[in-house]
């Protein structure tokens, strides 16, 4: 490769926030939103194990019968597992809920991550190239660091 050749490469880029009163306002109310439909997944999860078995028990002429038993009691397990998933899931959402309450205004958070392409050559530093962060207050980019 020649040494005047650049070529593209994916990069990783952090999204740091400014906490301000509409950034915790945002994060409250998606953080609402996400524990609302996790317990709307645990009813729909709890009626539908039951569903499922009801019917395997109606089918049955012996309700009783070893296999239906062997049946019922998998569904069980699988409803159980899938709640258990889904209650870690609401207790992480209340755990980051309290989280952002306890934030102080102009604190700056991590927020996640985007991808993007960059254009390397040789000579350039690729640990820093790789290393990019943009800070936003309330949707607005404040900065860009090249860290």
């Amino acid at each position: 490769m020649s040494e005047g050749m650049t070529i593209s490469i994916k990069r990783s880029i952090n999204i740091r926030a400014v906490v301000t009163q509409t950034w915790k306002q945002d994060a409250e109310r998606d953080l609402s939103s996400a524990i609302t439909s996790t317990d709307e997944q645990l009813a729909q999860l709890e009626k539908e194990g039951q569903q499922v078995i009801d019917g395997l028990r109606s089918q049955s002429s012996n309700p009783l019968d070893p296999r239906v038993q062997e049946q019922v009691a998998q569904v069980q397990q699988q409803v159980a597992a899938k709640r258990a998933e889904l209650e870690e899931q609401k207790r992480n959402f209340l755990e980051q809920q309290s989280q952002v309450r306890e934030l102080e205004m102009d604190q700056i958070v991590e927020q996640g991550q985007m991808e993007s392409f960059c254009d390397i050559k040789v000579g350039d530093n690729l640990v820093e190239k790789m290393q990019v962060s943009v800070l936003v207050k309330d949707g607005v980019i404040q900065s860009i660091d090249q860290n």
